[in-house]
């Protein structure tokens, strides 16, 4: 497996596993993300997966402590020796099987008011947009930005769409956006300045679920379907 070590600050380390966003990356970013839960570091404060990278935070302080005799060896040393040794034993053939989750979106209308701008985008028609959004081979990437947030690949291409170019400062929690040939499901009300084409009543991001908070994680797979605005509220009630 290729991949290089780099610090980040005095107290992190960036495992790199690519360069660009796509399948094989997100690969070996779950299998180091595997193998990392299954250690028991005693200097490991939390770990980051995202697209192309697994960024490890340290605590010095434990490792200068726990490594008296080798007072002269960097935290960063002890963290990368260590790292190397567990990559060396990581094993990247076995494919872990995705859970597929189904997201209702309620498309247009109030809750999609950037859909008529991503179908003028594009010359098409918004049920067009509508039935090429659906049908994407979605794969969550990365959860980041806000609490339960997902970066999605693969959308069609067809309906891409850059930022606004003016972020809304309010966006409601369940939002469907486009940015660029990602998509992605706003999980809490924050600013943002993706193209918004519908809403979801499931909740994304549950903070009393203290074992899963996020409804998805890096890996899923994910399935739009669409809902009537009926639909919408009966499913918003029963959440």
């Amino acid at each position: 497996m290729n991949y290089t070590l780099r610090p980040l600050g005095d107290h992190a380390v960036v495992i790199q596993l690519g360069s660009s966003i796509q399948q094989e990356t997100h690969n070996l970013v779950k299998a180091v993300t595997n193998i990392i839960e299954t250690q028991s570091f005693h200097w490991l404060v939390e770990f980051i997966p995202a697209f192309t990278t697994v960024t490890l935070y340290y605590d010095p302080i434990k490792i200068t402590e726990s490594h008296k005799p080798f007072q002269n060896t960097l935290p960063y040393k002890v963290v990368c020796s260590e790292i190397e040794h567990m990559l060396s034993t990581l094993k990247t053939e076995e494919n872990e099987e995705a859970r597929i989750i189904d997201i209702p979106v309620c498309y247009g209308g109030e809750f999609g008011p950037d859909l008529e701008e991503v179908a003028t985008h594009h010359q098409l028609s918004t049920e067009e947009v509508i039935t090429k959004h659906i049908n994407g081979d979605y794969l969550v990437y990365m959860i980041g930005f806000a609490p339960g947030f997902p970066y999605i690949g693969g959308m069609s291409p067809e309906i891409a769409t850059p930022r606004r170019k003016s972020p809304r400062l309010k966006i409601p929690a369940g939002s469907v956006g486009i940015a660029g040939e990602q998509t992605g499901v706003y999980p809490i009300e924050t600013p943002g300045g993706w193209q918004l084409i519908g809403r979801t009543p499931v909740k994304l991001f549950q903070p009393d679920n203290a074992d899963s908070p996020s409804l998805l994680k890096a890996g899923d797979r994910i399935r739009f379907t669409p809902i009537s605005l009926e639909e919408y509220k009966a499913l918003e009630e029963e959440q």
